[in-house]
C-alpha cells in the first residue's frame, strides 16, 4: 500500500512539475510616449514599423486601449499595482512609489516566476520585489546612458540607449534560471522628448513632407482647458533643445569616481541622478556621436536660418522637424523590438512566451497643434497595445473592447494562472482574448484621473469616463468646467456638447456612470469635486 502511495505522490509531483514548466513566459515591452497613430499596424501609411507589426499580425491589436492617468511615471505605477493613481499613491511624475508593497513582481515571484525589469523605470525609487533589475536614473539618456543595478552600482554604457537596453535584455535571458518561467519588463526610453535618433537613423524621414493634422490650427472654441495649455508646437516647442537648432553638441564628462569599467559605486547613486539634471542629453555624447549630430543638425540650422520664418510658417516648420526626429527615434525602437523577437525565435522561447507591446500613454503628433499628452482626449488617452500569445490562435485580430492599463497587472496574473489579489482595481481581459466577439465588455466605461498642475504644461487636472460612444470630463483647478463629446459624430473632439439639449439624457446617464466609477474605485477627491457646484 505504501508502495502505491509513493507512486501516486511521484505522479502528482510530475504533473505539477509539467504544469510549472508549461506556464508561459511573459515579456512586456513598454515604450515611452509612442503614439498609436505612429504605428503602421494602426494605419499609418507614411512610415513603417514592421517589427511592432509582427506582434499584431501574429496576435491581437487593441483599438481602444486607454490609460488611467496619461503621464509617464503614474502609468508605470498602474502596471505594477493594478491600481489607479489615487490608490497606489503615484499621481505625478516627481513622486516616489512605495515599492515595499505586495505588487505584481512579488506576487509573480511567490508563484514561482523569476521577475526582472530592464531600462526606464522612472518611479522615484529603486525597484523592489524583482529577482533582477537594471534601470536608468530618472528619465535616462539617449546616448551613453547610466544604469543602476542591484549592487547599487551606477554603470555607464557606451552606445545608444535602445541598443543598450536590448543588449541587457538578451544578456538577462541568456543567464536566467531555465527551470522557471519568467516575467520581464523591457522599459524603453524611446520615443520620449527630446527625440534623439540613433546615428544610423539621422535623416531617415527627411524626404517626407508630413501632412498637417486636420486639427493643427484648432482654436479651442468651447474648451477652456484646451485653450489654457502650454503644449503648442508653435508656442512651446523649443528650437534649440527640442529641435537642435544651434545646439552645441558636447562630449560626456567623466566622474572622478568612475573606474576604467565605467562603474560608479553605490554611494554615488544620488550623484549620478544629480548629474542627470546637470548634464543635458547633448553633453553625454562622445566625439563620433557629437560630430555626427553637429554635421547633420548644422546643415539643418543653416537651412533654417536662411528661411527667416515667423508665424504659421515657423509653426509648420517646427512640426516637420518634430515629425522627422520623432519617427527617426521610433525607427531604432522598432528595429530593436525586432532583435528581441528574433532572439525568442532563435532560442525557441517564442513557442511559450507571451509578448506584449504597449506604451505608457498616447501622444500628440500635431493634433490640436500639440505635442505631449495629459488630456483625456483620444490621442493621449489611447495607447498602443498588442499581444502575441502562442497559447491562443490569434492572427491579426483587431479588438474594439475598452481595456485600461489598470487591467494590465490582473491580465498578466491571469496569463500565469495566478489569482488577482483583492487590492487590484483592474480586471483581466483574458476573456476578451479567448472570445474576441464578447459583448458588453467594460460596459461601465473606463475611469480616468489626471493630477499634475500647473507645471510643466499647465493642463488643468480632470477626471472622467470613456465609453464606446462618449467621453465625459470634469476639469478642476485652473479651469472648472464639464466637457462632453460624441465620439461617433465628433472623433476629433472639437464640439463640446455639454450644454446641448439633444444630449441631456446622455449627459445625465454618463454622470451617473461616472459617479458609480468614482464610488467603486474610492476616489474621494473626485467625489468631492463631482458633488460640488461650478
Amino acid at each position: 500500500m505504501k508502495h502505491y502511495f509513493f507512486i501516486l505522490l511521484l505522479w502528482l509531483y510530475s504533473l505539477a512539475s509539467f504544469a510549472q514548466s508549461k506556464r508561459p513566459n511573459i515579456i512586456f515591452i513598454l515604450s515611452d510616449d509612442h503614439a498609436y497613430q505612429a504605428i503602421s499596424a494602426y494605419g499609418n501609411k507614411l512610415i513603417s514599423t514592421p517589427n511592432i507589426d509582427r506582434i499584431a499580425k501574429s496576435g491581437a491589436l487593441f483599438n481602444n486601449a486607454v490609460v488611467a492617468n496619461s503621464i509617464c511615471g503614474p502609468s508605470r505605477a498602474c502596471l505594477l499595482t493594478g491600481q489607479y493613481s489615487h490608490k497606489n499613491g503615484y499621481k505625478v511624475n516627481d513622486g516616489v512609489l512605495d515599492t515595499n508593497q505586495r505588487f505584481l513582481p512579488k506576487i509573480m515571484s511567490e508563484s514561482g516566476y523569476q521577475t526582472a525589469w530592464i531600462g526606464k523605470w522612472h518611479l522615484g525609487s529603486l525597484p523592489s520585489g524583482f529577482d533582477y533589475w537594471n534601470v536608468m536614473p530618472v528619465q535616462g539618456h539617449y546616448f551613453n546612458p547610466d544604469f543602476i543595478n542591484q549592487k547599487n552600482d551606477t554603470v555607464l554604457f557606451n552606445g545608444y540607449v535602445t541598443d543598450v537596453i536590448t543588449q541587457l535584455t538578451k544578456s538577462y535571458l541568456d543567464k536566467r534560471d531555465t527551470t522557471k518561467p519568467f516575467f520581464l519588463v523591457v522599459g524603453e526610453k524611446a520615443t520620449h522628448r527630446e527625440w534623439l535618433p540613433d546615428l544610423k537613423d539621422l535623416g531617415a524621414y527627411d524626404s517626407i513632407t508630413f501632412p498637417l493634422p486636420g486639427t493643427f490650427y484648432d482654436q479651442y472654441q468651447g474648451r477652456k482647458a484646451a485653450s489654457k495649455q502650454l503644449m503648442g508646437i508653435g508656442e512651446v516647442m523649443t528650437l534649440k533643445t527640442d529641435l537642435k537648432i544651434n545646439q552645441p553638441f558636447g562630449e560626456k564628462p567623466r566622474s572622478k569616481n568612475q573606474d576604467k569599467n565605467n562603474v560608479i559605486k553605490g554611494k554615488e547613486i544620488e550623484a549620478s541622478i544629480a548629474r542627470y539634471y546637470q548634464q543635458g542629453e547633448y553633453a553625454r555624447m562622445d566625439s563620433i556621436q557629437s560630430s555626427s549630430y553637429r554635421n547633420y543638425y548644422g546643415k539643418i540650422t543653416q537651412e533654417f536660418e536662411k528661411l527667416n520664418l515667423s508665424g504659421n510658417a515657423l509653426k509648420e516648420w517646427k512640426f516637420q522637424r518634430y515629425m522627422k526626429d520623432y519617427y527617426a527615434t521610433a525607427k531604432s525602437l522598432d528595429r530593436n523590438i525586432g532583435e528581441i523577437l528574433d532572439y525568442l525565435d532563435r532560442t525557441g522561447l517564442a513557442e511559450n512566451t507571451i509578448v506584449i507591446y504597449g506604451s505608457d500613454q498616447g501622444f500628440y503628433l500635431g493634433e490640436h497643434g500639440w505635442f505631449d499628452k495629459r488630456f483625456m482626449y483620444e490621442e493621449s488617452l489611447k495607447t498602443p497595445l498588442m499581444i502575441r500569445m502562442p497559447q491562443l490562435p490569434l492572427q491579426n485580430k483587431k479588438l474594439n473592447q475598452i481595456v485600461s492599463n489598470v487591467d494590465w497587472a490582473p491580465t498578466i496574473l491571469d496569463f500565469a494562472g495566478i489569482k488577482k489579489p483583492d487590492f487590484m482595481q483592474g480586471k483581466s481581459f483574458l476573456p476578451v482574448l479567448k472570445n474576441p466577439d464578447i459583448k458588453d465588455w467594460k460596459s461601465e466605461g473606463a475611469y480616468y484621473h489626471y493630477y499634475e498642475y500647473p507645471g510643466p504644461h499647465h493642463v488643468s487636472p480632470h477626471f472622467g469616463i470613456r465609453t464606446d460612444d462618449y467621453v465625459l470630463i470634469r476639469f478642476y483647478k485652473g479651469v472648472d468646467a464639464w466637457e462632453l463629446y460624441d465620439l461617433k459624430k465628433d472623433p476629433n473632439e472639437l464640439d463640446n456638447i455639454i450644454d446641448s439639449k439633444q444630449y441631456v439624457k446622455v449627459k445625465e446617464l454618463l454622470k451617473q456612470k461616472l459617479k458609480s466609477l468614482i464610488l467603486i474605485n474610492e476616489d474621494t477627491e473626485a467625489l468631492k469635486i463631482f458633488n460640488s457646484k461650478l
